[in-house]
């Protein structure tokens, strides 16, 4: 392998290293070194989907769906939000929402009601089938996410946590 060939830790260089360096040989006045962070970061967050989602296909759920239970049953009893509210917690359009709660309600995961005090909103309840089904899809979730981490380490992981916590904050105020 050659010098040139090896990162500053002795190790290959990555997809985005190789990248970054064609655009140091093409673009010398450009400084590519924030593709280090992003693009890395972007890769890493395809194959944690692609981790993610293996295991909500195992239950016949869509990662959309999966966000919606997950989110009615973490309500707490009686397992139920408003749509306004379960749209912000799921960080979808109610139209997106609208398509979500229509699939799970066709499968008997999730029941629709209008609230007492308002017949004009609806509320969107989970089904025992539907907590059921949550309550075994987020324990096989969290067990991966587990495994995923653990190829890091708990000082690295908890690191992280540190550093994507405080990033998360500077991008929210931006």
């Amino acid at each position: 392998m050659a010098v040139a060939d090896l990162s500053p830790h002795d190790e290959p260089l990555d997809r985005v290293a190789q990248i970054q360096d064609e655009w140091r040989r093409e673009r010398p006045e450009l400084d590519p070194s924030p593709q280090g962070v992003i693009g890395r970061l972007h890769l890493v967050a395809l194959h944690l989907t692609e981790r993610l989602v293996a295991v909500y296909d195992e239950f016949g759920l869509s990662e959309g769906e999966f966000d919606v239970l997950a989110t009615l049953r973490r309500a707490g009893a009686p397992f139920e939000r408003g749509a306004g509210e379960l749209a912000d917690h799921t960080l979808v359009t109610t139209g997106g929402l609208t398509k979500r709660v229509d699939r799970l309600a066709a499968r008997g995961l999730v029941e629709r009601r209008a609230e007492a005090s308002d017949a004009r909103k609806r509320l969107v309840r989970l089904t025992p089938e539907g907590r059921n089904l949550i309550d075994r899809a987020i324990a096989a979730h969290l067990a991966n996410e587990r495994r995923i981490l653990d190829d890091l380490g708990t000082t690295d992981a908890a690191a992280l946590e540190q550093i994507l916590t405080r990033w998360l904050r500077v991008l929210d105020q931006t």
